[in-house]
This record gives structure tokens, C-alpha cells and sequence, in this order.
């Protein structure tokens, strides 16, 4: 296999479960850089939130690229030029967050150095670990160098274009309402999970697939050039557009099945070793 880029989502991914890039992962990462091939992060997070694993990375010295809000922008870390960029319109999106208001959900959006909630306190969820109760808002927030705003109504506030809206609540509640939720637009744009507590949506067509396509052809790379790493539901056009798509250890069942080659987990440095194999 001729490979000229590496493709990998973040969460479950390149992290381990401590949401840490380890050294043995990073150092397969530069050496595959180091001989000329591009590697790629491709992430449901805001780009602001992507931009600490460039630097642990070095791919701002191998022209790099960010894929982010599940493909809606990319962006060449090297020039800082943006090379895609596809936002659900401004309707749509005032039409979806008008939508939401009957569900027992927290919607976050983000504008430059901002992310905009109905309120910074109610952001509480269950998710069943040891510590008890988790503050989705504030994990986000951390997670993509926002800072928080409140707005009482966000469909009225919002006169700009969003890469995404990204809707937080109880796993189980999610499952039970995600039909409902995205129903009245499921013709006009794209709604996924992301993770059990998280339903993202974004403009029609948008995927990380999709955002490869769009960016990496004029570069002269293919999809028969493209090795991806993936864990969860939004990383299965990934998955199925790379020449060698690599599901972890760690991966849902649906992204298993898809994939040509299971590895380790992302506990495990599963990516250093598939890379170790396929290099």
C-alpha cells in the first residue's frame, strides 16, 4: 500500500481514556511524518479544540490538516488557510435550535473564542461513573478553549453561520427522542451521535468522508492512500472511504464490522501498533 496520509479521529482515538496522547502513539505519529506521510486529525470537536494535538504532533512543521465539526471545516495547520468550509445555514440553524426547546437537552454552539449555552450551571448529566454527576457544559467548553455565554433564547441570538450544533444530554433519553429530534429535518441536513450523550448536527452531506474528498484529491492523494482510525459512529464514513480503514480495540460494534482491520484499543497504543505492522 502506497500510503500518503494517516487519517485519525481524537476521542477514543488518538487519546487514551485519561483523554492522553501517549509517547509511544506520538512517536510512530512523527516518524510517519518524518517520511512524508500527512497526517490528519478528523474530529466532531471545534478546531479550537484540535489545536493542542498539532503542537504534541509537530504537524505544523508536515503540513498537517484539521478536520473538524465532523467535517464541516478544514483547515492546513502549516498556512492556516482554510480549505473547506460548509456551515449549516443561518435558517436552519435558528429553525433547529427553535426545534430543540421541547427536549430535555442542552444545545451548545460556539462563534470565535465563544461557546453560547442557555445556562452555564445546567449542564449535569449522569453518566454512570464513579464520580457521580458530570458537567458536559464545562467538559466542552475546557475541552474547545471557550469561553462560556449564556443566551435565554439561542435561536433568536443566532445571526451567523454554525459548523454545528452539538446537543448534550442522558444517553438513554437521546436514544429514546433522537427521531424525534432530528425528524423535521432530516431531508436538510446531517444528525449523528457522536458519543452516547451526543447528537451533532450539520449541514447536509457534511461528514468527515466527505471533507477528505473535497481536500486531499487536488493534493494528489486518494482514497487507495489513506489509512483512518476510528472508534465511534461519526467516524464510519472514515472508515469505509479509506484504502485501509481501521477500526480500535475500543470501536462500537457498527464501526467493527466495517472495517478492514480491527487493532488494539486506544488504552493499548493501538495505532502505533497497526502502524507498525502496516509501515
Amino acid at each position: 500500500m502506497d500510503v500518503k496520509a494517516i487519517v485519525l479521529d481524537i476521542d477514543g482515538t488518538l487519546l487514551n481514556d485519561e483523554k492522553k496522547l501517549t509517547s509511544q502513539t506520538r512517536t510512530a505519529l512523527i516518524d510517519a511524518q518524518k517520511n512524508g506521510i500527512k497526517v490528519i486529525l478528523a474530529s466532531g470537536r471545534p478546531t479550537p479544540g484540535m489545536l493542542k494535538y498539532v503542537e504534541e504532533l509537530e504537524m505544523d512543521r508536515y503540513n498537517g490538516l484539521l478536520v473538524s465539526y465532523n467535517g464541516a471545516h478544514v483547515l492546513d495547520v502549516s498556512t492556516q488557510k482554510e480549505l473547506f468550509s460548509q456551515p449549516l445555514s443561518i435558517e436552519s440553524s435558528k429553525n433547529i435550535l427553535e426545534h430543540l426547546k421541547q427536549f430535555d437537552v442542552k444545545p451548545m454552539i460556539a462563534k470565535d473564542d465563544y461557546m453560547y449555552v442557555n445556562n452555564v450551571f445546567d449542564g449535569m448529566l449522569d453518566l454512570g461513573s464513579a464520580d457521580g454527576l458530570f458537567n458536559i457544559i464545562e467538559y466542552e467548553s475546557r475541552g474547545g478553549n471557550f469561553q462560556l455565554c449564556e443566551k435565554d433564547d439561542l435561536a433568536a441570538f443566532v445571526d451567523f453561520p454554525l459548523h454545528k450544533i452539538l446537543v448534550a444530554a442522558q444517553p438513554e433519553y437521546l436514544q429514546e427522542h433522537w427521531q424525534k429530534i432530528l425528524a423535521p429535518f432530516n431531508q436538510t441536513v446531517s444528525g449523528m451521535f457522536s458519543a452516547p450523550m451526543y447528537f451533532e448536527f450539520t449541514d447536509q452531506g457534511i461528514d468527515k468522508a466527505n471533507a477528505l474528498e473535497q481536500t486531499l484529491k487536488p493534493l494528489g492523494i486518494h482514497k487507495e492512500h489513506i489509512i483512518s482510525f476510528g472508534d465511534g459512529h461519526n467516524d464510519l464514513s472514515l472508515i469505509q472511504y479509506a484504502g485501509m480503514g481501521i477500526a480500535m480495540g475500543n470501536a462500537v460494534d457498527e464501526l467493527k464490522n466495517a472495517a478492514d482491520k480491527i487493532t488494539l484499543s486506544n488504552n493499548e497504543d493501538g495505532i502505533a501498533k497497526a502502524l507498525a505492522d502496516l509501515l
